[in-house]
């Protein structure tokens, strides 16, 4: 079960970790409520978690070549 949890955050792109550590909650219950709402909202939160993991691929790619500028 564990081996399945740690296949899912890291092919999710890191959104609901992303999102709770700046919140300053569980990542694990950011992930629920996501869930919840989804229900509700007919997935409409879906769009939204897809931008939110693009942005934060692109800025991570550009931290990285920032990095390299630099050193």
């Amino acid at each position: 079960m564990r081996y399945v949890k740690d296949l899912m955050e890291r092919s999710a792109f890191g959104v609901c970790s992303y999102l709770g550590d700046k919140m300053g909650i569980a990542s694990a219950r950011v992930r629920i409520n996501f869930i919840y709402i989804s229900f509700v909202a007919l997935g409409s939160p879906v769009i939204l978690y897809i931008f939110v993991a693009f942005w934060l691929n692109v800025r991570n790619y550009i931290r990285r070549k920032r990095s390299v500028i630099w050193q």
